[in-house]
């Protein structure tokens, strides 16, 4: 259902917004790599954009710890619908080494509804490539995902994000 909605509604176009929760930069850089001429994914359409208000996708990286999901939130909340949300790499999937740590949440699944896992420490510009594919509906989907709960015991995690809902963010 979400393959055929992306396929109306961003046709072959898809706007990323990239945003790290934390990583170590390898997943960064590997986006990046998929933008430069050698990949070119802009003669798919793909163009990385300044502002999630002008993206059709959000590009999350890292884990997501407990100060950084109400913006990742709020990012979530100022891209416009319909809105496709691709995990790159490892942590942004599952949290990798750091998802039962006191300060990480887990993957971004946790704060925002994920709808293409890319998977790789850090993955290659090809699994980049087919996963924005995937969201656009160009290619099958080989695997259906697995949704295990990392969040620490007793903490309400929806109460965690209302409390920040409100306070801007700070920008240095």
């Amino acid at each position: 259902m979400i393959a055929d909605l992306c396929k109306k509604m961003l046709g072959k176009s898809l706007w990323l917004f990239h945003t790290n929760c934390g990583a170590c930069n390898g997943c960064d850089i590997e986006v990046i790599d998929v933008l430069t001429p050698y990949y070119d994914v802009e003669r798919f359409g793909m163009k990385l954009v300044g502002s999630p208000r002008h993206a059709d996708a959000l590009v999350v990286t890292g884990s997501v710890s407990r100060q950084v999901a109400p913006a990742l939130r709020r990012l979530y909340e100022a891209t416009p619908d319909p809105k496709v949300v691709i995990a790159v790499g490892t942590c942004a999937v599952g949290g990798n080494i750091w998802f039962d740590t006191y300060n990480i949440l887990g993957g971004a699944d946790k704060v925002v509804p994920v709808t293409v896992y890319i998977p790789g420490c850090p993955p290659r510009p090809e699994a980049i490539i087919y996963g924005a594919a995937l969201a656009l509906g160009m290619v099958p989907k080989k695997v259906k995902p697995q949704h295990e709960q990392h969040v620490p015991r007793g903490f309400d995690l929806d109460a965690y994000i209302a409390k920040w809902q409100d306070t801007p963010v700070v920008a240095r």
